[in-house]
């Protein structure tokens, strides 16, 4: 994982077919990444579900969540209508993984992001990390502790 105090890698990805984010486009914003294994799985499924129903208390903050994964966009595009996701999911697929390697977020043995939480402050900053273990779900209180703590 990154260091806290470390400068956030900039990256450009696909939201949609015909549609980017750059993480320099939200500079002024906090920014929560998740990284996740994988579209569909049931860990991730439920992690996203929390990012998803907590994202009034996110907007508290002026924070923008953003999940990655290494899964094409449109298994993304159709993850995000089933589970009705009201955030970005970007396509880390190719080349395969390239953001999630840039931080420090990836699993070569398995070729999937791993599952792990940058929050990001309004400069650019890495303010707060956290690796979850692949098979556990690591909710949102550390991401809003860490919020509150930048208040």
């Amino acid at each position: 994982m990154l260091a806290n105090g470390t400068k956030a890698p900039n990256f450009k990805l696909n939201s949609t077919p015909d549609q980017q984010v750059s993480l320099s486009e939200l500079l002024g914003k906090k920014v929560i990444l998740v990284f996740y294994p994988a579209d569909w799985s049931p860990v991730c499924g439920d992690e996203l579900s929390i990012f998803n129903t907590s994202l009034k208390l996110f907007e508290k903050h002026n924070a923008q969540v953003l999940g990655i994964s290494v899964d094409s966009i449109w298994s993304h595009t159709a993850f995000t209508e089933n589970r009705h996701f009201h955030f970005p999911l970007l396509s880390d697929f190719e080349p395969k993984g390239a953001i999630s390697k840039t931080y420090e977020a990836y699993n070569s043995s398995n070729g999937t992001s791993l599952r792990a939480i940058y929050l990001i402050d309004e400069k650019g900053l890495i303010r707060w990390s956290y690796l979850s273990p692949e098979g556990i779900n690591p909710g949102v209180d550390g991401v809003l502790d860490a919020l509150e703590t930048l208040a």
